[in-house]
């Protein structure tokens, strides 16, 4: 006969506070095994070679591709699978994205991930894509981005961007900051979208 008195999964579960509290306990201990060693590694808290910080045009173009929602469509993460290091080159690594303020990764695939279209295509197909991706591809069900070809980037709010940026690890240079305005000022959204296009997982092919 069992004792009534001892300690069981019973008095665990029909206890909810109790429960909760041992929840919580294993998904602390978890994270400190699983997540708090990722931050003292090189391979996810150093960039690898070959990978800088956006300059200020490709930047721009990073922020007009997070508002116009491209991650809802496209994911920026390759998986090391076979089926897919073979349609879109090497797999992505932690490294390559150290300077990615939030990390544009995604989770779905209406699109292609683009995390090496970099340099894949030239500026004269984004530039016909991006306007009208029916033009060259009849099946896409992409939309059209023709306003970016008018619009002129922001120029104003680039320093300061790169400057919050910079809080967070990213080694951009007072140079860098105080000319950054003037380096895109005039630039259509388009040219800066497609900038930030091409440099895309170039570190590694």
């Amino acid at each position: 006969m069992s004792n009534s008195n001892s300690f069981n999964h019973e008095k665990i579960e029909t206890h909810s506070f109790l429960m909760v509290v041992l929840i919580v306990l294993v998904i602390a201990v978890g994270g400190l095994v699983e997540i708090v060693p990722l931050f003292f590694q090189k391979s996810t808290t150093q960039p690898i070679p070959g990978v800088v910080p956006l300059d200020a045009l490709q930047l721009a173009g990073r922020d007009i591709y997070v508002r116009e929602g491209c991650y809802n469509c496209h994911s920026q993460m390759i998986r090391p699978f076979r089926s897919e290091t073979l349609r879109y080159g090497h797999y992505s690594v932690a490294g390559e994205f150290v300077y990615d303020h939030p990390f544009q990764w995604g989770s779905k695939r209406t699109g292609p991930d683009l995390h090496r279209v970099g340099g894949k295509y030239s500026d004269e197909w984004h530039q016909a894509h991006l306007i009208n991706p029916r033009d060259l591809v009849p099946e896409s069900n992409m939309p059209a981005y023709p306003w970016l070809e008018k619009d002129l980037v922001d120029a104003d709010s680039l320093p300061q961007h790169m400057a919050a940026l910079r809080k967070v690890g990213v080694p951009y240079t007072d140079e860098a900051i105080a000319g950054a305005a003037q380096a895109v000022r005039g630039q259509t959204e388009l040219t800066a979208l497609i900038a930030y296009l091409q440099s895309l997982g170039r570190a590694l092919k």
